[in-house]
């Protein structure tokens, strides 16, 4: 069954705290959510003005207080870079945090990423391997956790197809799946459609994401990622290729979740993609 959920970032701009976010989830009958993590402390989180987690808060008391709620973490993102110099020992030290805090949190996926640029430091053999040795050490922990490590197309290397595919084997373990973004595929200059063909078999959670005609003129092709979509899903040109995403899906027997990332303006946006998410998918699940 897929479910559709939301990325706390939709609310980055309200300076939305993450409770707010489940308050919003509830009232709207949204059972799964995703949010980043902060390892240590932040002042506008804790002021209430950041809508994601820090890893100083209790993850049981919080998957007890989600439960009243028929709220659950889809995943959490534990994106720092890990193509940077500083992936293998600030990167990998944030990524085990996270997947412990995951754990008692009762959410099942970490999402990692690397750089939008290649290090100056590096060739590009030279950083592969790097994140090689990156990934053998947080799969191997996240094996005994039971925790399975994404990894999304938001850089120099996840997005480029060739590059992905041999990262989503630097380990040979059901552990390390990949987390599919139809936005940031599109805003680095591919075919969304095509990288998700090829790679679907490793999907494990999916970011729907649409991008403007506007941001698509200017920086298609320069850009790596969006870190928020100022764009209803359906609104924008990406919104055929999502179409198409959907459908791939639908015939591969995906059992999992649609992460909706968007600009939420307070939620009026947001609850627009939902809407029109939800109508594609059951649409193209009855076609099937």
């Amino acid at each position: 069954m897929i479910e559709i959920g939301f990325h706390t970032d939709a609310f980055n701009s309200a300076y939305w705290s993450f409770d707010q976010c489940l308050d919003w989830a509830h009232q709207h009958g949204v059972h799964v959510i995703e949010c980043g993590t902060i390892d240590g402390v932040s002042w506008i989180h804790g002021l209430g003005y950041q809508p994601h987690v820090a890893l100083w808060e209790d993850p049981v008391a919080l998957r007890r207080k989600m439960e009243k709620l028929d709220i659950r973490f889809s995943q959490v993102d534990a994106a720092f870079p890990l193509s940077k110099p500083e992936g293998v020992t600030i990167g990998v030290e944030y990524v085990l945090h996270t997947m412990r805090w995951a754990k008692l949190a009762g959410c099942p996926r970490v999402d990692t990423t690397d750089d939008r640029f290649k290090p100056s430091s590096m060739s590009e053999r030279e950083c592969m391997d790097h994140m090689r040795r990156i990934y053998r050490e947080i799969v191997r922990a996240a094996e005994l956790y039971d925790i399975v490590i994404n990894i999304e197309p938001h850089g120099y290397f996840t997005t480029k197809p060739d590059f992905m595919e041999e990262m989503l084997h630097f380990v040979d373990s059901p552990n390390l799946r990949m987390n599919m973004d139809t936005g940031n595929t599109f805003i680095a200059g591919q075919d969304p459609v095509a990288f998700l063909k090829r790679l679907i078999g490793h999907v494990s959670h999916v970011h729907v994401k649409d991008v403007s005609e506007s941001l698509a003129a200017a920086a298609r092709g320069d850009l790596t990622g969006i870190a928020v979509s100022h764009c209803a899903i359906g609104d924008g040109v990406n919104a055929a290729n999502i179409r198409e995403c959907v459908k791939l899906l639908v015939e591969a027997g995906y059992d999992g979740v649609f992460s909706l990332e968007c600009e939420g303006q307070g939620g009026p946006m947001l609850e627009r993609s939902r809407q029109w998410v939800s109508e594609l998918i059951e649409s193209t699940t009855k076609k099937s």
